[in-house]
């Protein structure tokens, strides 16, 4: 680190950046709304953060922006049904984060009276909430002095400080790093300027390093290995499982539907009943078909890929008679039936059986 800039300067140049360069946020308090005295709704940017996790700002916004305007304070989501709420949040996918933000609406209410708690430890003990997510809403809501190590800013240290350690291995080194940098003066802007820098200047490929306000401080600028960092442990390839799904309908246009189990992959969500989900190695399971008809298999089949492994099903479909029923499912008439409202592979198969 050059000695011309002090490190402790380093915060208040970002800081000055920000203050001209922050993005707007439909969830976000801008500098100059802060310095007017306006504070950040922690439901919103709580809600954010956990919408965010693994999820692009792009993809993000739109869903934001009905769930509040649908549940506007934490008790209107907190008293919403279920399935409302995952119907909503069919297609932005790790589906276990929308069945915590029910649980941490309704423990904020329960225990909290509906306000959520300015205190990093109460934070933490709430459904849904960790250390990182802790930390965003404790200084982008309350302005208090915590450290938020996401992707982006995981790369703005490792270039800064120039850190060959990869991924994730480094992230102890590169949290030591950002810790010594959070400032205690206007730590919630702080947090967002490092993430801002991260997504808009010190991007994963060709960082536009000649306009960066941590340029000249810069270490790997300096040594040429900016676009090699952060290094990452390769990952394992991922597996292949394979399964199959039923789409019966019946007369009158209805949908045979079932609510997966609230635990598991895909939890609490609408889908068409089908087999479990095996390794490719094995024999194709094709399960109990949740009634009795005349199945037929379609040409083609479902690809999707979760974060541990891929998936590929193979969908059968049947026409029923207004009479037919299942034990474990309902049909779903036209008027209750929207296949957005299905998890996005769920929606696949039904777009494959409508083509």
């Amino acid at each position: 680190m050059r000695e011309t800039i002090p490190e402790t300067d380093l915060p208040q140049l970002l800081l000055e950046w920000y203050d001209v360069h922050a993005r707007q946020m439909p969830w976000r308090i801008g500098p100059a709304e802060r310095r007017a005295g306006v504070c950040p709704d922690p439901y919103r940017i709580w809600m954010s953060e956990i919408m965010l996790q693994q999820t692009t700002v792009a993809t993000v916004r739109d869903y934001f922006q009905r769930f509040v305007a649908r549940w506007p304070t934490v008790r209107d989501l907190a008293a919403a049904e279920d399935a409302e709420v995952m119907g909503e949040w069919a297609g932005l996918g790790y589906y276990a984060r929308a069945r915590n933000l029910l649980k941490c609406a309704r423990a904020v209410v329960a225990d909290h009276g509906g306000v959520f708690p300015a205190d990093h430890a109460a934070l933490l003990t709430l459904p849904g909430i960790g250390p990182y997510t802790a930390a965003a809403v404790s200084s982008i809501a309350f302005d208090l002095p915590y450290t938020v190590l996401d992707g982006n800013v995981e790369r703005v240290m490792a270039r800064l400080y120039d850190i060959h350690t990869p991924l994730p291995a480094a992230k102890p080194a590169l949290m030591e790093k950002a810790e010594a940098l959070t400032p205690t003066k206007r730590p919630g802007d702080y947090a967002q300027a490092v993430m801002d820098l991260g997504a808009t200047i010190c991007s994963p490929k060709s960082p536009a390093c000649g306009i960066c306000p941590w340029r000249d401080p810069c270490a790997a600028r300096r040594a040429g290995t900016q676009a090699e960092l952060p290094k990452k442990t390769p990952k394992k390839a991922k597996p292949v499982r394979h399964g199959t799904v039923y789409l019966a309908q019946r007369e009158d246009g209805a949908w045979l539907l079932e609510t997966r189990p609230d635990k598991g992959l895909l939890g609490g969500m609408l889908g068409w009943p089908g087999s479990e989900w095996v390794d490719a190695a094995e024999p194709r399971p094709i399960g109990t078909p949740p009634l009795v008809a005349d199945w037929q298999e379609l040409p083609g089949d479902v690809r999707h890929t979760f974060t541990h492994f891929h998936l590929i099903l193979t969908v059968k479909r049947a026409d029923v008679g207004a009479a037919a029923f299942a034990d474990h499912a309902e049909f779903y008439p036209p008027e209750r039936f929207r296949p957005s409202d299905l998890p996005t592979v769920m929606r696949k198969a039904f777009d494959l059986s409508q083509g």
